[in-house]
C-alpha cells in the first residue's frame, strides 16, 4: 500500500480510538454501548436519519461520512482493502452525482457517478498519464471528449461506447493528422489526412484506409486522383503534375498504404483495470428495512418512492452476486428476504384505483418453427429456393460501388435463369423439379448486403447450407409464409405481387435512406427473388430475403407487435399459455421501456427519420417489433424486479449455469461477458442487445381501450431488440375502402388502416409514449 493511503488508514484509526473514548461517556444513552466505530450489519438505522458514521466492514473495507438507512448517504469517503478509494456524494448506498475514485496504481477518475458508474462529464487520468476528459455513459467515453495518449498522440471529437466514433481529429507525435469522420476507432467516412511533410489526402476511408473516391496532393501542387484500394486491382486513378516538376516521376499510389500510414497507428491507450461499479457493495438499505416491518405498518408511498430512486440509471445490480472479490457483506441473505419483498410490491398495487393485476409469467424457451424435412409439402421449394440463392450469391460479378447509378434500380433489371434437373452450362443437375429463377434488381441487393457487411460466404452457408429451413407454424395475417434459416439470421418472406411492386418502387428511397442512416430501425432487405415451377400449374413463388431482428444469444421472453391502433389489437391468451414464440399486440402490452439518455434521444430522431421516410413513401399499417429479455428469471419462471436484486438475493438467470452442489445459481454467460467485459458493450446498436429498464404498467379495468397503462414504480432489467417492420404496404385502394368501411363501425382513430401521414403520427405519438427516458 502506498504512502498517502497509509497515511490516511493511521488517520481513520486515530479517530476510531478518539470515537471510542467519546463512546464511553455515552455509554448509557446508545444501543452500540462502547462501540462508535461499527460494522454495518450490526444495527438497524431509523428510517430517514442522517448522521455521520464511521464504519469498518467485515472485509476490512472502511466508510467514513454521512450515513442514512443503513448505508451511505451524502457525502462520504469509502476505503477499498486492496486500496482502491472513492471520495464524493453517495445516493442510497451507490456513487451518485461528484465524486473521485482512485486506483492503487495511482490512476484516478473525477467527475459525475450515477448509479455506481462513471456517468457524466469526467477526467481520467492514467498512471501512466493517460489521460481523457469529457462524456461518459455507463463507464464508456461516449459523447464528446478528448484524450492525451501516453505516447504523445492526441484525439479530440466525438465517441461512442468507448471508441471514437462521428467526427474528430486525431494528432500523432510525428506531426501527422487526420480530421474526418470515425467508427468504431478506425478512420471511416470522408476525412482528410495531413502528413508532416506536407502531403495530404482527401476522400473516403473504410476500417482506417482510403477506400473510394480520393485525392493525394503533393506540397509542391502535384496530385494524383482516383478510385482507392488496397486491392492494386481495384486501384485506378490518373496523376497530374505541377508546372514545377519536370521529368518521370516514379510513384505507386499502394505506397501510401505500404509507408506513409505505416507510422499512423492509432494508439490503444491505457486500459481501466478495475470499473468502480465492479467495487460497489451491496448495501440493505431502505429495501433491507422495509423487509424487517411488518407490511401492514409500511407507508405506500415510502415504497414507491424508494423503488423510483433505486433505478436512476443502469443499476444492473449484479457485480456482488457474481465475484467473492468485491467486498460484498450481504451475499448470505436469506431467500425469506426476497418473499417479503415481493409480498410488499404486490400489496403496493391498489385495486381500488381500478387497476387490473398482471401477474407474469415465463414459460420455457423454445425454437420456433418446423424443420423442412422430405416429405415436407414445401421441401421441393426450399430446395429451389437453396439452389438460386447459391446460383445469384456465386454468380461473378464486378466490384461493387456504394454510389449506384440510376440503371440500376429500373424494375425491368432482372435476370431469369432456367434450373433443369439434368443442369445446363450455368447450373447444376439437382432432384428437385423443373424451374426457373428470378433476381430482381440483382446488382442493387449485392451492394446493399455490402452496405450492411453481410459477407457472401457466410450468407451462403446461412441459407444454402446442409441445415435445413425452418417454417413458422402458420402464415401472417397477410396470407404471406415465412421461413428461418437454421442459425436464426435470415427470415424469408413470401409476398404478393403488389408487394414487390411497393419494394421494388421504394427501392432507391430505401438505399439512400439506410445508407444515411446506419441505425435505421426498418428492415434490412438482402434479396428479392422468384421461383417459377414449371407445368400445368405454372405456380410462382416471390420472395424476400431479410434479417431476422431476434438473431441473438439472449433468450426473448416476450415479443410485442405495436401500431398504435386499438380496435383488434390484442391476443386473447392468459398469462399461463403465453410462449416465448406467442407475438403479443398493443394492448397486450404492459411495459414502458426506459432507455439511458444518450439512447433514448437517439431513438426518438430515429423514428422520427424512419415514419418521414415511410410517409413519403406512402407506407402504412408497418409496426414496432419490440423482443424482451428478463435479466433474471426466478425458479418459479417470475422475472426479478431491481428491488429484489439490489436487496443482494441470489435468484437465477433465464439460463443458469448451476454450481457444483447443483445448488448455486449463476449470471449466465451473456450476462457475465456483458457485465464484466466492456468491451461486450461494443455489440450494443441501437435496437440490438439494448440495456434497458422495463417498468411494470396496468390499465384501468374501467377503460378496456387505454393503450399505455399507468406506470407502478416496479421496473424489471432487460435487455431490448427492437426495429419496424411490415413497410411494404402502401395506402392503396384495398386499403381505402377498409379505411371507409371499418370508419362506419368503429372509431376511425382505433383503426389500422388509415392515411400514411395519420399513420406516421399516431404510431410516432404512442412509440414514444411506450419508450421513456430514464430518469
Amino acid at each position: 500500500m502506498s504512502k498517502e493511503f497509509s497515511g490516511i488508514v493511521k488517520a481513520w484509526e486515530f479517530t476510531v480510538k478518539k470515537s471510542q473514548a467519546a463512546a464511553k461517556k455515552r455509554a448509557k444513552n446508545t444501543i452500540f454501548a462502547t462501540m462508535s466505530v461499527a460494522h454495518v450489519d450490526d444495527e438497524l438505522d431509523t428510517p430517514g436519519e442522517v448522521y455521520y458514521a464511521e464504519k469498518i466492514l467485515n472485509n476490512g473495507d472502511i466508510y467514513t461520512g454521512q450515513w442514512s438507512d443503513n448505508c451511505p448517504n451524502g457525502h462520504g469517503k469509502y476505503l477499498w482493502s486492496d486500496g482502491c478509494m472513492y471520495v464524493g456524494d453517495w445516493v442510497k448506498g451507490k456513487t451518485m452525482g461528484k465524486g473521485k475514485f482512485s486506483w492503487p496504481s495511482g490512476a484516478t477518475y473525477e467527475g459525475q457517478f450515477k448509479n455506481g458508474y462513471m456517468d457524466g462529464e469526467g477526467t481520467y487520468t492514467g498512471c501512466s498519464n493517460d489521460t481523457y476528459r469529457g462524456c461518459w455513459v455507463i463507464n464508456m467515453k461516449h459523447g464528446k471528449g478528448t484524450r492525451d495518449y501516453v505516447n504523445g498522440d492526441h484525439y479530440e471529437g466525438e465517441w461512442r461506447r468507448g471508441q471514437p466514433d462521428g467526427q474528430g481529429r486525431y494528432q500523432w507525435n510525428n506531426g501527422n493528422q487526420y480530421i474526418g469522420q470515425w467508427r468504431n476507432g478506425k478512420m471511416n467516412g470522408n476525412g482528410t489526412m495531413i502528413w508532416a511533410n506536407g502531403n495530404r489526402y482527401d476522400g473516403s476511408w473504410e476500417d482506417g484506409f482510403p477506400k473510394g473516391n480520393g485525392t493525394y496532393r503533393w506540397g509542391d501542387g502535384s496530385f494524383y486522383v482516383g478510385i482507392w484500394s488496397k486491392d492494386s486491382g481495384e486501384q485506378s486513378g490518373t496523376y497530374y503534375p505541377s508546372s514545377s516538376r519536370t521529368g518521370t516521376f516514379d510513384w505507386d499510389p499502394q505506397d501510401v498504404y505500404s509507408i506513409d500510414l505505416v507510422e499512423c497507428q492509432i494508439s490503444p491507450g491505457e486500459r481501466i483495470s478495475v470499473y468502480p461499479s465492479q467495487k460497489m457493495v451491496s448495501w440493505p438499505c431502505e429495501g433491507e428495512f422495509l423487509q424487517k416491518l411488518p407490511l401492514a405498518k409500511t407507508p405506500r408511498s415510502n415504497d414507491a418512492k424508494s423503488r423510483r430512486n433505486s433505478v436512476d440509471g443502469y443499476s444492473w445490480g449484479s457485480e456482488a452476486d457474481t465475484s467473492s472479490n468485491n467486498g460484498n457483506v450481504y451475499s448470505g441473505q436469506k431467500r425469506e428476504s426476497s418473499e417479503g419483498l415481493r409480498s410488499f410490491s404486490a400489496d403496493d398495487l391498489d385495486s381500488s384505483r381500478g387497476l387490473r393485476p398482471h401477474c407474469i409469467k415465463i414459460q420455457p424457451t423454445k425454437k420456433p418453427g418446423q424443420t423442412i424435412s422430405k416429405g415436407h409439402k414445401n421441401y421441393e421449394l426450399m430446395l429451389n429456393l437453396q439452389l438460386g440463392i447459391r446460383h445469384s450469391v456465386g454468380r461473378p460479378a464486378p466490384a461493387t460501388s456504394l454510389d449506384l447509378r440510376a440503371t440500376a434500380f429500373d424494375t425491368k433489371e432482372k435476370i431469369w435463369t432456367k434450373f433443369p434437373p439434368e443442369g445446363s452450362k450455368h447450373t447444376p443437375p439437382h432432384q428437385s423439379s423443373d424451374f426457373k429463377w428470378k433476381d430482381y434488381c440483382p446488382y442493387v441487393f449485392r451492394t446493399l448486403r455490402k452496405l450492411f457487411k453481410v459477407d457472401p460466404a457466410d450468407y451462403m452457408i446461412s441459407l444454402c447450407g446442409n441445415d435445413a429451413l425452418r417454417e413458422l407454424s402458420s402464415p401472417g395475417k397477410s396470407g404471406s409464409f415465412f421461413y428461418l434459416t437454421n442459425d436464426d439470421k435470415y427470415v424469408i418472406k413470401t409476398l404478393k405481387k403488389s408487394e414487390v411492386k411497393v419494394l421494388l418502387g421504394m427501392l432507391p428511397a430505401y438505399y439512400n435512406h439506410v445508407r444515411a442512416f446506419e441505425n435505421t430501425l426498418v428492415t434490412k432487405f438482402f434479396g428479392l427473388h422468384c421461383v417459377k415451377v414449371n407445368g400445368p400449374a405454372q405456380k410462382k413463388v416471390r420472395f424476400v430475403i431479410m434479417g431476422n431482428l431476434f438473431c441473438t444469444e439472449y433468450a426473448i421472453h416476450r415479443r410485442f407487435d405495436l401500431k398504435g391502433s386499438s380496435h383488434g389489437r390484442v391476443t386473447e391468451k392468459p398469462e399461463s399459455q403465453i410462449e416465448s414464440t406467442t407475438t403479443l399486440k398493443d394492448l397486450d402490452l404492459n411495459f414502458i421501456f426506459r432507455l439511458q439518455k444518450v439512447w433514448f434521444q437517439e431513438f426518438c430522431r430515429q423514428v422520427d427519420r424512419d415514419c418521414d421516410f415511410l410517409e413519403q413513401e406512402r407506407i402504412m399499417d408497418y409496426s414496432l417489433l419490440v423482443g424482451v429479455h428478463f435479466r433474471e428469471v426466478s425458479g418459479s419462471g417470475e422475472p426479478v424486479t431491481t428491488e429484489m436484486r439490489s436487496s443482494g438475493v441470489r435468484t437465477p438467470t433465464a439460463n443458469v449455469d448451476q454450481g457444483g452442489d447443483g445448488s448455486t445459481p449463476r449470471l449466465s454467460r451473456a450476462d457475465m461477458d456483458l457485465l464484466f467485459d466492456p468491451s461486450g458493450w461494443a455489440s450494443i446498436r441501437l435496437g440490438i442487445n439494448m440495456p434497458a429498464k422495463a417498468e411494470l404498467t396496468m390499465r384501468r379495468s374501467d377503460f378496456e381501450a387505454q393503450l399505455v397503462g399507468e406506470p407502478t414504480g416496479q421496473y424489471y432489467d432487460v435487455i431490448l431488440f427492437f426495429g419496424i417492420i411490415d413497410i411494404l404496404q402502401n395506402y392503396d385502394i384495398s386499403k381505402k375502402l377498409e379505411h371507409a368501411y371499418k370508419a362506419f363501425q368503429y372509431d376511425p382513430t382505433s383503426i389500422s388502416a388509415v392515411d400514411p401521414k395519420q399513420y406516421s403520427k399516431r404510431f410516432r405519438d404512442f412509440i414514444l409514449k411506450v419508450f421513456a427516458e430514464d430518469t
